[in-house]
């Protein structure tokens, strides 16, 4: 579990007893109120509105998080867009698609490749790319990685990279080659259920990754985006852990863009299930939970999610999307190489999105950063 450094064990052994607490408690209804009236919720607060005593108030909770969304992000929804590099992975994750024994086609895209693939989507509109490869690590992955960045950079305001954790130089380096912000989730904070699904690999390391953020923004990262893979551990406790984490952070950070992703597990090819289903309502109460408790920070929710869920929750609470995505390698300039590294849900076109979008009163908007006018 989380250790002394971000969180005392006893205050968190607190908020994890709020977290179970049950509808009709009376002490647990006074505890939710509070969390609606104060002016600056705090975890103890985060874990009364991730309980099961709150779900009586998911309307509640909904109005207050499509406000405060308004108020830090208006009416429009951020868009950016996945490209994944390569598929190829020395670690071996119970979930993923792209675990190193899965018997799939292997593929990594070419620079050349790469240039076509980002060429397209900057024609297309798309002004925010998010790189994503496996888990490798060698010298030879941070350089194809590194020169990835610059090609970005000539199209891209914004580049943002969920690959392989980094030491501090590397990433130092790869933010003078243009990166903006690092993306990279824990996947669970229950140390005994990570060691278990975490195989073999780099990933292995579970303090390690925890650093991770921290060592971006150390770097000069101006953004670091933070998630639990929900249905893999225990939802609730990830999920205030993830806000421990996230306030840590913070508090060192403040100058620094934050955002919280919430994806749920979805089939791979390993045909790897979870042990806790975490259901579409739970989903959105977790989401309007840390949009009361963290007002500013971008939460995120991908094309993992169905159609309907997505345009439900689109400015209340989410206020970031990424649209049109492929989990394949590249697959935009032509077809895909590889298997996915996971069955994505909303299949919608750019336009069909926005015009959904459009009808619930928001814009998709894909430029919202000029790097030329910092």
């Amino acid at each position: 579990m989380f250790l002394k450094p971000l969180i005392e064990p006893e205050r968190l052994r607190v908020l994890f007893e709020i977290s179970r607490g049950r509808a009709g408690d009376p002490r647990m209804a006074k505890r939710i109120e509070r969390a609606f009236s104060v002016r600056r919720p705090d975890l103890e607060d985060l874990a009364a509105l991730l309980s099961p005593a709150a779900s009586p108030f998911l309307e509640q909770m909904a109005n207050q998080a499509q406000r405060l969304t308004r108020q830090h992000f208006g009416k429009i929804i951020e868009l950016f867009i996945p490209l994944y590099l390569s598929n190829h992975c020395v670690s071996g994750c119970s979930y993923c698609g792209f675990a190193s024994d899965r018997p799939i086609e292997r593929k990594r895209l070419t620079l050349e490749e790469i240039d076509q693939e980002v060429l397209t989507l900057a024609q297309e509109g798309y002004d925010e790319i998010l790189l994503l490869t496996g888990e490798s690590c060698g010298a030879e992955d941070f350089l194809y990685l590194l020169e990835a960045i610059k090609r970005c950079r000539r199209f891209f305001n914004r580049v943002t990279v969920e690959a392989f954790p980094m030491e501090l130089g590397n990433y130092r380096r790869l933010v003078e080659a243009g990166l903006f912000s690092v993306t990279v989730y824990q996947e669970t904070y229950q140390r005994e259920l990570y060691e278990k699904v975490h195989r073999w690999g780099k990933k292995q390391d579970f303090g390690y990754r925890l650093d991770t953020p921290e060592r971006a923004l150390e770097a000069g990262s101006r953004g670091v985006g933070l998630g639990v893979l929900l249905g893999l551990g225990e939802p609730r406790e990830d999920l205030i852990c993830l806000a421990a984490h996230l306030q840590w952070l913070y508090q060192r950070h403040w100058d620094a863009l934050f955002s919280v992703s919430f994806p749920r597990l979805r089939p791979e090819v390993g045909g790897f299930s979870g042990t806790y289903a975490v259901t579409n309502r739970e989903q959105a109460q977790f989401i309007y939970a840390f949009r009361i408790v963290f007002p500013k920070f971008h939460l995120v929710l991908s094309t993992r999610e169905t159609e309907a869920m997505r345009d439900n929750l689109a400015g209340v609470g989410i206020s970031k999307m990424s649209v049109g995505s492929r989990t394949t390698v590249g697959g935009y300039h032509q077809a895909s190489g590889g298997a996915c590294q996971f069955e994505i849900a909303d299949h919608r076109s750019r336009e069909a999105f926005c015009a959904a979008l459009a009808q619930r009163g928001l814009m998709g908007v894909y430029k919202n950063w000029d790097r030329s006018l910092r």
